[in-house]
């Protein structure tokens, strides 16, 4: 039985190990974006390069979140969970560096083994060490500061590289490892659930990455036509099929495919396709159109995207209440519609735009939707499901969001028609955002319209969600299992 109290010595230093951890994962989910133009300049990068720099994290981290979770559970909460702060700081180390884009997407990919490692071992951590009357506290806290180093990933990373450099924004996250290590040696307890009967589905979680990787390299490459391309196109999606061939026949798949018997669950991880895509090509793209196009500074970029995670961390945990009074079918509806709305307002952000009245009104509208809607989508997945497979759904819906919004990064610049070297001329880069503005907004309305369709207000007495506040702009909130040690 946990008995770890917030108040004690002791609890405030898993608190500090376990928000500091995660927060490496949450800074570079966001701080990487505003990095992009420089790195591209550096490196002699083109846009593939640049999008690969995102994507090259975000497929091992999608594919291998739920598995990190696992690990815990078997080999030890807090050996997994060093294992990932401290995997994350070297994969950070060779980052910084890298001396050509190559060697920086390898490292990237690296880094997201490392996040699906940590992200889920810090939420365990606490779960299993905290007193039942204080792990709600102890989540919402973990959660509440991981969200404020969400919103300060891109003023930081726009910090840094106008000053120290590029390199500085992967870097920096070697000296917070040093610290989070041997605090969690000292002060953190140890806990698993003990000895399983089942095997760990890594065959599943490895198709699950590699058709994620292959459809992402088809995606980004498919603008060269080769016959290449096509077969990797093949190959990802042979393997997507032969990892719902394998969920469905294991005995203890990684994603039991049974779990969307749920018309709920189903409805709400498309609600979260949509959305989550919409955002992830939004952030990626408008990180390099304040920059190219409108000749803000990587300083000024970072700090203009910072009203929409605060309104998020100000605002999420009274729009999740609300939503309790309303049901989830109003906010899940209206959410992406006041999204779309700011990404068509984005599409008066151009050369020379003013911050006041170009960009502050899109953005401030982008913030109020995304408060309005991610609450309410964490406490839907959880509602849909029973209550002993909360954790799991969660899981699969963060996951849901970020190979979402991989496979809109990969894919939008396709779409929009931008070649290679589009980020290099403001005019080409225009002209393409221009184009991808209202495909994000079309995104969104087919999810609104999906949530207005398909979701329905939860039954009575279902589990609510313990992580009530939130800034992370690339998932919803992870929420694990109620567990005792």
């Amino acid at each position: 039985m946990p008995d770890v109290r917030l108040a004690s010595p002791q609890g405030k230093w898993i608190l500090f190990t376990t928000i500091l951890g995660s927060s490496m994962a949450m800074l570079d989910s966001t701080v990487v974006n505003v990095a992009l133009p420089r790195i591209g300049r550096d490196l002699g990068a083109n846009l593939a390069a640049l999008q690969w720099t995102v994507n090259a994290y975000m497929v091992t981290l999608a594919g291998l979140i739920l598995l990190g979770g696992s690990l815990g559970d078997r080999y030890g909460r807090r050996k997994i969970f060093l294992l990932g702060v401290v995997w994350f700081a070297a994969a950070s180390l060779l980052c910084g560096m890298a001396p050509n884009p190559g060697i920086l997407i390898a490292a990237r990919a690296l880094q997201g083994i490392g996040g699906a490692l940590l992200t889920p071992g810090s939420l365990a951590l606490i779960q299993a060490s905290f007193h039942p009357d204080d792990r709600s506290r102890a989540v919402g806290l973990w959660s509440g500061f991981g969200g404020i180093g969400a919103a300060v990933g891109p003023f930081l990373g726009g910090w840094l590289v106008a000053g120290p450099g590029w390199r500085w924004v992967f870097l920096l996250n070697v000296p917070l490892a040093l610290l989070c290590v041997p605090v969690a040696v000292r002060h953190v307890p140890e806990s698993s659930a003990g000895k399983h009967t089942g095997r760990f589905d890594v065959l599943g979680a490895t198709l699950g990455a590699l058709s994620l990787a292959l459809l992402t390299y088809a995606l980004i490459e498919a603008r060269s036509g080769s016959l290449g391309v096509t077969l990797t196109a093949v190959a990802g999606v042979a393997a997507a099929v032969a990892f719902v061939y394998v969920e469905r026949h294991r005995p203890d798949p990684m994603l039991p495919p049974d779990i969307f018997a749920s018309r709920q669950f189903t409805a709400v991880n498309l609600v979260t396709l949509c959305v989550y895509a919409a955002f992830g090509g939004f952030f990626f793209l408008t990180a390099l159109q304040l920059q190219v196009v409108a000749g803000y500074s990587p300083l000024a970029a970072g700090t203009a995207l910072l009203p929409t995670t605060a309104l998020m961390l100000l605002f999420s945990a009274r729009s999740g209440a609300l939503a309790d009074r309303t049901g989830p079918r109003l906010p899940l509806t209206v959410g992406p519609l006041l999204c779309a709305a700011a990404m068509l307002l984005m599409l008066r952000v151009g050369p020379d735009a003013d911050y006041l009245t170009d960009v502050l009104p899109a953005l401030l509208v982008m913030g109020a939707g995304m408060v309005t809607l991610v609450a309410p989508l964490t406490a839907t997945v959880l509602a849909s499901v029973d209550t002993a497979r909360a954790g799991l759904a969660s899981g699969i819906n963060n996951a849901a969001a970020r190979a979402a919004g991989l496979l809109a990064v990969a894919a939008l610049p396709l779409l929009a028609g931008m070649g290679p070297e589009a980020y290099r001329s403001p005019t080409a880069f225009d002209t393409a955002f221009d184009r991808a503005m209202p495909i994000l907004a079309g995104t969104l309305l087919l999810g609104s319209v999906v949530a207005f369709a398909l979701v329905r207000r939860p039954a009575p007495g279902c589990r609510r969600p313990e992580c009530r506040t939130h800034g992370n702009v690339t998932s919803p909130p992870l929420e694990g299992e109620r567990r005792v040690r």
